[in-house]
């Protein structure tokens, strides 16, 4: 049957016949609009660890990197661990998004630069959910192409995916992308962890990695050639810079009831994550000693060692790893594609349509626009050429507008032209910095035509370093937004002082929905209180909870670094 035996069938129907009814049974929640792109904001802290862990960690990640171990050994860890560093600023930044008050990011670029930025960051964000969709629908559909030995060739399997979360997504919103994400999360979890142990008994342990894998290089987290120190310190930068303007990171940091249930969602929900990502880095390990004859693309790698391995543990194993993979990507995809539609319908349709309209009409505009997204993601999967790719393409625009959210969140000379300029100079550098292809057509070659008068420390197989691209694009955009916000006239004062006065006031309990950027009737604003006293700068003096917090998550950090050498000295 397709390469699967009845039980795997049974067990994958189940499940999907399973989630899309508890989500459409979520459809009912939705009320308003605001029900349906935040969920009223009514989520406790394990719901929304879930949330967070389910809409942020997905099959593609473990294909990615899995794919990028087999190539580069131990260090491709980083093309998931360069959130590590990230995740400890989770736990200060949550509060924020959750004192914005607001329903989408675009929010935040509309209050704090005004109307052309809001839609400039729309605009790049639908971009982003185009590419995240894309990327996971092409990893999960090659793995099911693996599993199933091609006889579910990799487009079929993204349609079908696609169809099941798209069906309680659009009923449900939000609300059914968390209710949802609680039973994926659990699954993903499994996932993780399914074929390690059979992989580590098969190539002989530990040891046996050692002495299998002739490269010493290929057991190091950080590689001398490629994923060098500088490699991480730079990516991991520009993840932070991404982040904050990731168009989900709002609902996944304000969805919860208070600030604090942001906080532990958000930071606890990733170090989950990060645990995951150490079995995906080991799983790829196994597969070098396995797989000497390396498979086209490296993105069936994972698959393949599922089809090799589950069936003779036990029967009805490949279902359930099946409906684990089918549950990481759906709780990802159903959480962007909600998140664009809220987007869309607050930061762009409102402005093109020019009146008001009741509830139920923006829920539908809502819906339809998720859907275009979804068919964009499908687009770009079949286009994509790998998973490890398609990761590095969204890293890089993630990051564009996370130039001008950072200065204007703490500089309140950032101007509308300078976040305009910053932008606009960064992604420009970018595409400068890359290649350029539709098919066969190559319309620019960055490297063909540039590589050979770089220096040495900028290239790797003769292709300039994707760190030193960031590099350039990311300091292109921060000097352009600093030197033409300081030529050009600022936001005014009253509308600043508004904004910085909603940011510094925390969330009372039981506060009732508002406006963006609107304390509710009654609310006492918080005083001023500032690292530097100075009238151009805001950045806030941290809370006794937000330096315990932080704190405490760079220990497990540490730990969770001190685990993997462990892991890898045993080797």
């Amino acid at each position: 049957m397709l390469g699967f035996e009845t039980i795997d069938w049974i067990i994958i129907l189940g499940y999907l016949i399973g989630i899309t009814v508890i989500g459409t049974w979520a459809a009912r929640r939705v009320k308003s609009a605001a029900s349906y792109f935040i969920g009223d904001r009514k989520f406790g802290k394990w719901m929304m660890m879930f949330f967070m862990f389910g809409s942020g960690t997905h099959s593609d990640q473990a294909v990615s990197v899995a794919a990028k171990t087999y190539q580069s050994g131990a260090s491709g860890i980083w093309y998931q661990w360069q959130w590590l560093f990230v995740t400890p600023f989770y736990w200060i930044v949550a509060p924020v998004f959750r004192r914005m008050r607001a329903v989408t990011t675009g929010d935040y670029f509309e209050y704090r630069y005004g109307p052309s930025v809001s839609v400039l960051y729309a605009l790049i964000a639908m971009i982003q959910f185009t590419l995240m969709i894309g990327m996971m629908l092409k990893g999960t559909g090659a793995m099911v192409e693996a599993l199933s030995g091609g006889k579910i060739s990799e487009t079929i399997a993204m349609l079908g995916m696609t169809v099941m979360f798209v069906i309680y997504g659009i009923a449900g919103g939000m609300n059914a992308a968390i209710v949802t994400d609680f039973i994926q999360g659990i699954l993903t979890i499994f996932f993780s962890f399914l074929l390690l142990p059979f992989a580590l008994d098969k190539v002989g342990g530990m040891s046996g990695l050692r002495e299998s894998i002739q490269d010493p290089g290929m057991l190091k987290i950080v590689a001398p050639k490629e994923i060098t120190a500088f490699y991480i310190a730079v990516i991991s930068l520009n993840a932070l810079i991404g982040w904050a303007t990731q168009p989900h990171t709002m609902a996944v940091c304000g969805a919860g009831k208070s600030e604090m249930e942001g906080r532990v969602g958000v930071t606890f929900g990733m170090f989950g994550k990060r645990i995951c990502t150490i079995a995906w880095m080991l799983t790829g390990l196994c597969a070098v000693v396995l797989y000497t004859t390396r498979p086209d693309p490296v993105d069936k790698v994972y698959g393949m060692m599922a089809r090799d391995l589950l069936p003779v543990i036990a029967p009805g194993l490949m279902g359930l790893f099946i409906a684990c993979m089918l549950a990481s990507v759906m709780s990802s995809c159903d959480a962007f594609m909600v998140a664009s539609a809220g987007l869309f319908t607050e930061n762009l349709y409102k402005k093109i349509a020019g009146r008001s309209y009741d509830e139920k009409h923006y829920v539908l505009v809502g819906r339809l626009s998720s859907l275009l997204v979804v068919v964009s993601g499908i687009l770009f999967a079949m286009a994509l050429e790998s998973v490890v790719r398609g990761l590095e393409i969204f890293w890089t625009v993630a990051a564009v507008m996370g130039i001008a959210f950072w200065v204007g969140l703490f500089w309140r000379r950032a101007t509308v032209a300078g976040a305009w300029a910053g932008t606009l100079g960064s992604f420009a550098l970018l595409l400068f910095t890359s290649r350029i292809a539709f098919g066969n057509n190559v319309f620019w070659d960055f490297n063909a035509r540039f590589s050979d008068i770089l220096p040495a420390f900028m290239l790797y197989e003769g292709k300039l370093l994707l760190s030193w691209q960031m590099v350039f694009y990311l300091s292109a955009g921060f000097v352009l937004l600093v030197v033409v916000s300081l030529f050009t006239a600022p936001v005014p004062a009253l509308r600043l002082d508004i904004l910085y006065e909603c940011l510094r006031t925390p969330i009372a309990p039981d506060e009732p929905e508002t406006r963006a950027f609107t304390l509710p009737a009654g609310a006492t604003s918080a005083p001023r209180r500032v690292l530097f006293n100075h009238p151009d700068f805001e950045i806030p003096r941290p809370s006794l909870v937000g330096i315990v917090g932080f704190l405490a998550s760079w220990i497990i950090v540490a730990a969770l670094i001190g685990v993997v050498y462990w892991i890898m000295a045993q080797a």
